[in-house]
């Protein structure tokens, strides 16, 4: 949107109050654009829209839209902010087949990638260091193979989402996060780096206004963005009140793929996963699980093969420390080992790991601290251990 006037015309009908993103859409199917709504006088108005709201639109702007008009106008017009209209070319088209798209979005980095095929990757807030893991290596995978990967800044698994997609090497692919405040604010706070990251090397979006604070209705309203961005969505860890489960099911409405990555039947976190599975979720192990069931294994041909196999590779060459318990390196390697194969995919407390390898608890437990510096497992609040890969 390049017309300072237009934009006006715009943010005069979006942002005036009692307009919602239907009646604006309304009026736009009735009048046409913007400015021919608000010529359209006092009378014609009042037969589509309330007194009140006819009034504001008939009028001039009072002090504090007028105020607000001009704060979105000076943000749009720095170096990489850019307000969207359905007018706009630029407008992510994948957004124009779902049920509420926003008349106005506001937009800050590179909008060329609101065009291109998204997945999104959505998970709790309190993940554990596995899911982490696996929201960065799907989101790194899928951007290399030219995909965006769509998220919400949240702390958890979207932020490993949006760091995993910017790792890419490839520089095919990149992220768009969709935030519940306006663009002049970060939410959460820490992720400010993180925001200014993807601000440089993706985009950050959001219906909300210049100056919306966090208020807590408004996540999972954004969250049908989410999903209406992206071609299938991934849930990786979820409770079953989780607001993924609101993602996936905005998804399945607007006829989006769902797949979700399995986890340990003692696991809450697995367990909103468990549910969309049953309900018909596509399970997946591997990003490139996804890459074929949306058929888009052929955007980067050979490129998912050669980065799995590098992942891999620097997997299976990670060294074990020396124990720093009298036996020897050679012992030391050996119980580690019969450590890692005895703990399955379930947590286990050292008592159970001893039972199951017969070895002592001292033992044991300096094995699960080279494993836990290894990142191969994590300790849980419970104090038992998870083995995070195998």
């Amino acid at each position: 949107m390049n017309d300072p006037d237009e934009l006006a015309a715009w943010l005069h009908l979006v942002l005036t109050h009692g307009v919602g993103s239907n009646t604006a859409r309304d009026l736009l199917a009735r009048f046409g654009l913007p400015s021919q709504i608000l010529s359209a006088g006092f009378p014609a108005l009042q037969k589509c829209v309330p007194e009140k709201v006819a009034l504001a639109l008939s009028t001039k702007p009072d002090e504090a839209l007028q105020a607000q008009i001009d704060k979105t106008l000076a943000w749009a017009s720095e170096p990489g902010n850019h307000v969207l209209t359905l007018a706009d070319t630029n407008y992510p088209p994948a957004l124009l087949s779902i049920a509420d798209p926003p008349p106005l979005l506001y937009a800050k980095g590179r909008t060329e990638l609101l065009s291109r095929h998204a997945v999104a990757i959505v998970g709790s807030r309190n993940a554990t260091a596995q899911g982490m893991q696996n929201a960065e290596r799907f989101a790194q995978t899928l951007s290399n193979a030219g995909l965006c990967v769509v998220s919400g800044l949240a702390l958890g698994i979207d932020a490993a989402a949006h760091a995993g997609a910017c790792s890419a090497v490839s520089g095919h692919g990149s992220t768009i996060a969709i935030t519940g405040t306006g663009l002049d604010l970060v939410y959460p706070a820490k992720h400010r780096a993180l925001a200014h990251r993807i601000a440089e090397q993706g985009c950050l979006l959001s219906e909300y206004p210049i100056g919306t604070a966090a208020i807590a209705a408004n996540f999972p309203r954004r969250n049908r963005l989410i999903s209406g961005m992206s071609l299938g969505v991934l849930v990786v860890e979820a409770a079953l009140q989780s607001g993924s489960l609101i993602t996936a099911r905005s998804a399945l409405e607007q006829g989006r793929e769902v797949f979700a990555i399995p986890g340990s039947i003692h696991s809450p976190l697995a367990k909103g996963c468990h549910q969309l599975i049953r309900q018909g979720a596509k399970l997946v192990e591997s990003a490139q699980d996804i890459l074929e069931e949306l058929q888009l294994h052929a955007l980067a041909p050979s490129k998912h093969h050669a980065i799995d196999t590098v992942t891999n590779s620097a997997l299976m060459s990670a060294t074990m420390t020396a124990s720093p318990t009298t036996e020897s390196p050679t012992e030391a390697t050996e119980h580690v080992r019969q450590v890692m194969r005895a703990a399955g995919h379930d947590p286990a407390s050292v008592d159970q790991l001893a039972e199951r390898t017969g070895l002592p608890a001292s033992d044991i437990q300096a094995s699960l601290l080279l494993l836990e510096l290894d990142g191969k497992f994590e300790r849980l609040t419970d104090g038992r251990y998870q083995k995070l890969s195998s």
